[in-house]
């Protein structure tokens, strides 16, 4: 694996969190985003993460020291890019924004670079062409809290190298994740094949008026043994990411159900401002939701 110099285009929920990741690792980091307002508010937030990694890792002030020096930001592309060994993907979950963002990244990036997409719902072969490098293209996708919940699924498409495909692989290990390769493409890889019809299960039931959100989550947790049941983990994932796959379903299927959800999470959520852990509100009050509360079980 020849992958020294990565880049993170996208600081939000997830891309701050690889940057971070691979910089804890050993690995030079460049954080990319569109601005450099964004980019301060991400250095904040690496700054809260610092104190996560403390309390779950045991890490210490030399790792963390040396994590924040292999830290650099930029708001520039060409810049961003221009030693980038491996480029990971983490703009938001829409694909004209994707395919607007390989567009402008294929003109700029070195040759070497690899382009890793952290779509959680969108394949890597609806943005292959775009890349104008499909060869060097794969998906490479991290769960949420990824210091902890430490997957990484790596999924080419049909024209991506087996090489490097194997070369993310071996990057993922190094960067301490488990590495869980897909061999065709799927929607949604494993995890989400199985979380979102979960997620969207719940929702409904919530929607429809049959049960309230710790009710459902009582029942998910108490019957399986979870320590969180669905909306706890919409909360983690963000409201604005259920929101926005809800409202790609519901544009291309009119499906009624969908439509319902998409205005009841725009209504309830959205325009509230409470989009989850991130904005401490979103099902659940943070720093202490209702359902690690001690008797939230019985």
């Amino acid at each position: 694996m020849n992958f020294k110099n990565v880049t993170v285009a996208g600081s939000g929920v997830l891309g701050y969190q690889i940057a971070f990741q691979t910089a804890f690792h050993g690995f030079k980091v460049t954080v990319y985003d569109i601005n450099d307002e964004v980019l301060d508010k991400a250095k904040a937030k690496f700054d809260r993460l610092s104190k996560a990694y403390i309390h779950d890792l045991q890490a210490t002030d030399e790792q963390l020291k040396a994590t924040f020096e292999n830290l650099s930001y930029c708001s520039d592309l060409a810049e961003a890019v221009k030693d980038a060994d491996l480029l990971i993907e983490a703009v938001p979950e829409n694909p004209k924004i994707k395919i607007s963002f390989y567009e402008k990244l294929a003109v700029v990036a070195p040759e070497k670079t690899v382009f890793a997409t952290n779509s959680s719902t969108l394949l890597p072969s609806q943005f292959a062409a775009a890349t104008q490098r499909p060869e060097k293209f794969v998906a490479l996708h991290f769960a949420n809290e990824i210091w902890k919940h430490n997957t990484a699924e790596i999924m080419g498409h049909p024209g991506t190298n087996e090489q490097v495909f194997n070369e993310v692989v071996d990057f993922a290990k190094a960067i301490g994740m488990i590495a869980l390769p897909l061999y065709k493409e799927q929607p949604g890889y494993i995890l989400n094949s199985l979380l979102v019809p979960l997620l969207g299960a719940a929702t409904n039931l919530l929607v429809n008026g049959v049960s309230d959100v710790k009710t459902i989550d009582k029942t998910w947790m108490v019957a399986t043994g979870a320590p969180v049941g669905p909306f706890g983990i919409l909360d983690v994932v963000g409201i604005t990411t259920a929101y926005n796959i809800n409202k790609m379903a519901a544009d291309k299927t009119q499906d009624p159900i969908k439509i319902k959800t998409v205005a009841f999470l725009k209504e309830n959520f959205i325009d509230k401002g409470k989009l989850g852990v991130a904005t401490g509100e979103g099902f659940y009050k943070y720093p202490d939701p209702a359902y690690k509360d001690k008797d939230f079980l019985k």
